[in-house]
């Protein structure tokens, strides 16, 4: 089966993450060619005037020969707030050197190492 759309490819990788109100959806899929990309997409709960519910989703399109600007340009951006964060009284100036030593960086200024789990059933019967 052929898709138009490359939105509508099928995926060979996906990893949610819930994170507060939001689900970002790490998603891996092929382009005609074969070739891997990522797509990021945040996911939110947002509620209409008569009280029913619907997603908001906004997509990054991640192609291989982006990934290291982007995570050059997101490891900077990390590390950015977490030495800039004045906010945070327990701030520890942490910089990161990679995004998973930003995530753990992150996980235990707020001092929560645990994961959640994911009820699907939340997020409706529309995949982003």
């Amino acid at each position: 089966m052929e898709f138009n759309d490359q939105a509508d490819r099928e995926e060979i990788y996906s990893k949610p993450v819930r994170a507060g109100k939001r689900t970002y959806f790490f998603d891996v899929k092929s382009t005609k060619g074969e070739d891997l990309y990522l797509t990021i997409t945040e996911s939110k709960k947002r509620f209409r005037d008569d009280g029913t519910f619907f997603y908001e989703k906004h997509k990054i399109f991640l192609y291989k020969e982006d990934f290291d600007k982007f995570s050059e340009g997101l490891n900077e951006a990390v590390r950015f707030i977490l030495n800039n964060n004045t906010s945070q009284s327990n701030n520890t100036n942490v910089a990161p050197s990679t995004v998973s030593d930003a995530s753990t960086a992150i996980d235990e200024q707020k001092g929560d190492n645990t994961w959640s789990d994911i009820n699907f059933e939340d997020l409706g019967n529309d995949k982003p």
